[in-house]
C-alpha cells in the first residue's frame, strides 16, 4: 500500500473526481493521475457530471496541491485527499478537503463503500456532508431521483 504525501499542481481535470498534477522539481516533473478518494462524482455524460467537472476545476485547477495519497487503483491513478488553500486565503495554508468540498456543494457522493480507507473523522465529516446536502436539495441533490455513479455505470454495463 503506497502512503506518500506530494506537493504538486494541479495542472488538469479528467471529470468530477479525477485530476493530474505536475509534480516534483523543474526538470524532473512527473505528471500524477489522482483519483479523489472517498467521493464518487456524477460521470461526464450523467446528469451533473460537466457541473461536478467544473466544481473541481473551480477548487483546484493550477492550484498548489497538497496529495495526501494511500494507494494506487486498478487504472494506476493515485487515490488521494487533494488539499487546496481556500479561495477566501488564495496564499494561505491548503486547509481546503477538495473531496469533501465536493460532498458538500452536492456535486459528488460520499463513497461509503471505500470508507474503510477513512479515518473515522474522516468519515464523520463526509457523512454529515452529504445528509446536509441532501436536506438542502443543492446540487445534484436537487434532482428528485439521483442516480450514483456506481449505478449509473452498472447499468451501461448490463445494455
Amino acid at each position: 500500500m503506497l502512503a506518500a504525501t506530494l506537493l504538486c499542481l494541479v495542472v488538469g481535470i479528467s471529470d468530477g473526481d479525477t485530476i493530474t498534477a505536475r509534480c516534483g522539481q523543474p526538470g524532473e516533473y512527473q505528471h500524477v493521475k489522482v483519483r479523489i478518494g472517498g467521493i464518487d462524482a456524477p460521470e461526464s455524460r450523467q446528469p451533473y457530471g460537466s457541473r461536478a467537472k467544473q466544481a473541481l476545476s473551480d477548487l483546484t485547477f493550477q492550484k498548489q496541491a497538497e496529495l495526501r495519497c494511500n494507494k494506487i487503483d486498478r487504472y494506476k491513478r493515485h487515490v488521494c485527499s487533494v488539499w487546496v488553500a481556500p479561495a477566501s486565503s488564495p496564499e494561505g495554508p491548503r486547509t481546503l478537503d477538495a473531496g469533501l468540498a465536493l460532498v458538500t456543494q452536492g456535486m459528488a457522493w460520499w463513497y461509503r463503500y471505500y470508507s474503510n480507507e477513512q479515518s473515522a473523522q474522516e468519515r464523520g465529516q463526509y457523512e454529515f456532508a452529504e445528509t446536509e446536502a441532501k436536506a438542502k436539495r443543492v446540487g445534484l441533490w436537487a434532482d428528485t431521483e439521483p442516480v450514483a455513479p456506481w449505478d449509473w455505470r452498472a447499468q451501461r454495463r448490463g445494455r
